[in-house]
């Protein structure tokens, strides 16, 4: 006697049974059955008859990643508090906001329940809001009103500006670059910089260090289309793009490319390098070099050309900012002006703004205060508090709070030993066997063999 398995797969249930035959293979009679069912939401189900293979471990998996970035935010932010509290550097009302008690306080350097204050923001004694920094946005007017008089108004109690507030920390961030400021206007910089760090990529800083390539941003100009012999039996068409600086962009199209001669187009160039930083080139003294012509969305063509035009204005990234809504205020600076740029920018930034205070306000010098500072936040790590003591205020913020980055955790422990290749070495007159490790299953030697 024979036996047939028997599946019926659903969307959310699979129905099986086990069948007996007879010599001659015809169903003679059940022999168990049953079925299951697969708990799963009706949008899922949705999703998965439209054929959607969008797993719930990955959109767990997203929210936990979000919610591990707010996690560090908070760390640094709380971090910032105590550093800035032992300077003196945060307002009185937003001293208050915080717990500074020790003692078992879970909102030790946190905010209190339910209050989370604007730093600067304060209520003034008939309890309405107020704007703490007023000299400083008096100081910015003055640039508007040359530039921009269009936006005062006058009225019966005064002149009106539609200046906002928020714009003010972009007046001091280029300001700190020259000028002295008040503590607590620098404090508000700080805790600003560790809201917008930047783009980093951890397992790019080797390239950082040693690169091998150059990517840069270019707007230009098609000078002249010329197509090669089309080819046998293919569709597409080589042509040769000539741009305006002389370079020429070999690219296949379907569609003639005759009216492209004119326009302005935007590539991400390539250019190989040798270790010593010069230009690769290949055997006739051509430099290597290979273009890329993304879509206008594409997040790394408005990545470079954002950063190409930063690099071209010689400003830090605060002083590009004003400088442009100073010039046009109609611009939307989130989202359109600065999206996602690399984080050294803003590095550069801040460590030029410490620097330049370091002149005006004695505590960021002060060798005492940065070892009870460093006590603060590492009160049983001996050995980091001499590392930190070697340096300065500029060093414990920019490298040790805001723009520490961890390095990535080894995983080699879980590599197999290789069972047939080992090394051998004496310790202590005995014989001792290393084996050397199995190749990765993510290098692309071991996916392509």
């Amino acid at each position: 006697m024979k036996r047939i398995l028997g599946l019926d797969l659903g969307t959310n249930s699979i129905g099986w049974a086990l069948v007996d035959t007879d010599e001659n293979g015809n169903p003679v009679s059940i022999y168990k059955s049953g079925s299951r069912v697969i708990p799963m939401s009706q949008d899922i189900l949705g999703d998965f008859d439209r054929g959607n293979s969008v797993s719930q471990t990955a959109e767990r998996t997203t929210y936990r990643g979000t919610r591990r970035l707010r996690e560090r935010h908070l760390l640094r932010r709380e971090r910032l508090h105590r550093v800035l509290h032992l300077m003196g550097f945060l307002p009185v009302h937003y001293e208050e906001s915080i717990g500074w008690d020790k003692e078992d306080n879970p909102t030790f350097a946190k905010f209190l329940t339910d209050t989370e204050p604007k730093l600067p923001w304060h209520k003034n004694t008939e309890g309405e809001y107020e704007f703490l920094f007023k000299e400083s946005y008096d100081e910015m007017l003055a640039d508007f009103k040359k530039n921009q008089p269009q936006l005062f108004r006058v009225r019966k109690n005064g002149q009106e500006s539609l200046i906002p507030y928020d714009w003010t920390i972009y007046y001091l961030r280029k300001k700190a670059l020259s000028q002295p400021i008040r503590k607590e206007e620098l404090a508000w910089l700080i805790l600003n910089f560790n809201q917008k760090r930047g783009y980093y990529q951890l397992r790019g800083e080797e390239e950082e260090e040693n690169p091998d390539k150059l990517e840069e941003y270019h707007a230009l100009t098609v000078i002249k289309v010329t197509a090669d012999e089309p080819q046998k039996g293919k569709l597409e068409i080589w042509y040769n793009v000539e741009l305006e600086n002389g370079w020429i962009y070999r690219r296949t199209s379907k569609t003639p490319l005759v009216d492209w001669e004119g326009k302005k187009k935007e590539f991400i160039v390539t250019t190989g390098l040798n270790k010593d930083g010069t230009p690769k080139t290949d055997k006739d003294g051509i430099l290597k070099r290979s273009f890329r012509m993304p879509s206008t969305d594409d997040w790394m063509l408005v990545k470079k050309k954002i950063e190409n035009d930063i690099e071209k204005s010689e400003k830090t990234v605060g002083c590009y900012i004003y400088e442009t809504i100073l010039q046009n205020p109609n611009q939307k600076i989130r989202g359109k002006l600065i999206r996602t740029i690399e984080r050294k920018f803003y590095k550069k930034e801040l460590t030029d703004i410490l620097n330049k205070q370091m002149e005006f306000h004695p505590e960021l010098e002060s060798t005492e205060l940065l070892q009870e500072c460093a006590k603060e936040l590492y009160p049983q790590n001996e050995a980091h508090r001499s590392n930190l003591l070697k340096a300065d205020f500029t060093g414990l913020f920019v490298n040790d709070i805001i723009f520490h980055q961890r390095p990535l955790k080894s995983k080699k422990s879980l590599i197999s030993n290789c069972p047939y290749e080992y090394h051998t070495f004496y310790h202590n007159g005995e014989r001792q066997i290393n084996p050397l490790k199995c190749i990765a299953k993510s290098n692309p030697l071991f996916q392509e063999f």
